[in-house]
């Protein structure tokens, strides 16, 4: 059984392609304790300190939800960036790259349309066995944007849900002027056999013009934009922001084990 989710709300269906305690993270012997255990309700957790050709990384993502659906590998969280490209989700319209466009493009098997990746966005990537925590895709998209939610509430940035519309959103309205949002991150997810893959990006300092050469996501509506957290004043290192979402991923998801990173 294969799910997608996918910016723009689509629907899911068995054949569509469609975001504990501190005690845990410091144990210096969990990860050699864990790495061979086959153990796969253990989560690992890893940042990438280089940025990460795309290709590359997704097919290690494929891989490894493989073996964690094989239950021969543990869950795995990987924090990373990407050099500048577009990603094409399996909903992209060639109308939506436009002749602006200057950075390669990648299809991608995750849900969704085109998106943007590059330096000084914190790319998350989900690998995790739903069969350990709950059976229910729409449930842990929800469950994986509520998560941002909750760290950029650590840096007092509320970020919001919007109905029909997949990722994570800042309300930018002025008073007396009409509405208007920026989606700050974006979420992408595949489930296959119950295996998370793909997963979220948060902007936290790219060049937001390298979003002009795409209509993200397929949003073209008036009001609607992109933000980050330095275009909001929030100067925040990559280090913190890494923190806070440890730090809140462990309160909804379990207790995490630092591991280096695949690449």
């Amino acid at each position: 059984m294969t799910f997608s989710i996918c910016e723009g709300g689509c629907s899911l269906s068995s054949v569509t392609r469609l975001d504990r305690t501190h005690e845990c993270w410091n144990l210096v012997n969990a990860r050699k304790d864990t790495a061979n255990t086959g153990e796969i309700g253990v989560i690992e957790w890893a940042v990438s300190e280089k940025p990460v050709e795309y290709e590359a990384a997704v097919a290690f993502m494929e891989g490894r939800a493989a073996e964690i659906a094989a239950g021969t590998a543990n869950q795995l969280v990987w924090l990373l960036e990407h050099p500048p490209l577009y990603s094409a989700g399996t909903s992209a319209k060639s109308s939506d790259l436009l002749p602006g466009a200057s950075f390669p493009v990648f299809k991608s098997g995750r849900g969704g349309q085109y998106t943007y990746h590059g330096p000084g966005q914190r790319i998350a990537y989900l690998m995790l066995d739903l069969r350990h925590h709950k059976r229910d895709v729409r449930a842990f998209v929800q469950s994986v944007e509520n998560w941002v939610i909750d760290a950029l509430a650590q840096f007092t940035i509320k970020g919001e849900l919007c109905c029909g519309r997949v990722g994570v959103w800042v309300d930018r309205t002025h008073p007396g002027f009409p509405r208007h949002e920026d989606k700050i991150a974006a979420v992408g997810l595949r489930v296959k056999k119950w295996v998370s893959f793909h997963g979220i990006s948060l902007n936290v300092e790219p060049d937001l013009s390298h979003f002009d050469g795409i209509i993200p996501c397929g949003i073209q509506e008036d009001g609607l934009g992109v933000t980050s957290l330095v275009d909001l004043g929030y100067l925040v290192t990559f280090a913190e922001v890494d923190e806070a979402l440890r730090q809140t991923f462990i309160a909804r998801f379990g207790a995490v084990f630092a591991v280096d990173a695949p690449l």
